[in-house]
């Protein structure tokens, strides 16, 4: 199937490692121009955003990378303007950053609203106008099934930062119908990946990892691929007909009827 994304103007936030950085390959691998940032303050920051910088490279589209601070407003500003000077509009955002700050306490909480929620809302705040002008776009917000089910750990903030992007994709698809911009939520389940949070938890604790997986239906963690494809369709102008709604990838791990 043809995606129809040759040619279009996309930016994934938080997308040098793991989701963020299969999504953006998976648009490049269908024609798109692609604009990533991730904070690269230290060397194995910077190393991940030369990577992913090489690989996009690779597919022979416009490819603008640089280093941002999502939780910095100034920071994200600047890097937006960025892409908009190099390619010259917006037609695709996707927005994949968060603190995974996954504890109960109330810095736990400040963290997630400040990254998975303020940057997802400022960063659609400044391009949504120039997706108007344009005549359209698509946002996708990567969000989580802890924002659709609670479990039983502490992760208070990052729950209820999942949660209100899947609201915040919602009112987004309603308000902006008429502009032709379509806001779609995804909600992946367990993912497993090289250097990820369940690479490292089936490593230190297996029993926590083995009682996760065990839940899952397929008997099995994500794959990053997995969650890419449904995120890139859903950005596609294929999926047009597709607006407000939050989609679950997670091989039927979450129970609720959502």
């Amino acid at each position: 199937m043809d995606l129809q994304l040759q040619g279009k103007r996309c930016v994934v936030l938080g997308g040098s490692r793991g989701i963020g950085r299969a999504i953006a390959l998976g648009l490049a691998a269908e024609g798109a121009d692609v604009a990533v940032c991730a904070r690269g303050a230290d060397a194995r920051g910077k190393g991940a955003l030369n990577e992913v910088e090489t690989a996009l490279q690779a597919h022979g589209r416009r490819v603008h990378v640089r280093p941002c601070d999502l939780g910095e407003a100034a920071s994200l500003a600047d890097f937006l303007d960025g892409v908009r000077q190099a390619f010259g509009g917006v037609d695709v955002l996707v927005h994949n950053a968060s603190a995974l700050a996954l504890g109960p306490s109330l810095a736990d909480f400040e963290a997630s609203l400040k990254l998975d929620v303020m940057a997802a809302a400022r960063a659609c705040d400044q391009v949504i106008p120039w997706m108007k002008a344009a005549g359209g776009g698509s946002i996708v917000l990567v969000a989580s099934i802890s924002g659709l089910e609670a479990s039983p750990g502490p992760d208070f903030g990052y729950a209820s930062a999942k949660a209100a992007l899947i609201a915040y994709a919602k009112k987004l698809s309603i308000f902006h119908g008429p502009d032709r911009i379509r806001a779609n939520a995804i909600a992946p389940g367990s993912v497993e990946f090289d250097g990820g949070l369940w690479d490292q938890v089936r490593r230190q604790d297996p029993p926590r990892y083995e009682a996760v997986r065990g839940s899952i239906p397929w008997g099995r963690m994500g794959t990053l691929q997995e969650i890419a494809d449904v995120a890139v369709f859903l950005a596609s102008p294929r999926a047009q007909w597709v607006t407000g709604a939050c989609v679950p990838i997670d091989g039927g791990q979450h129970k609720g009827m959502r």
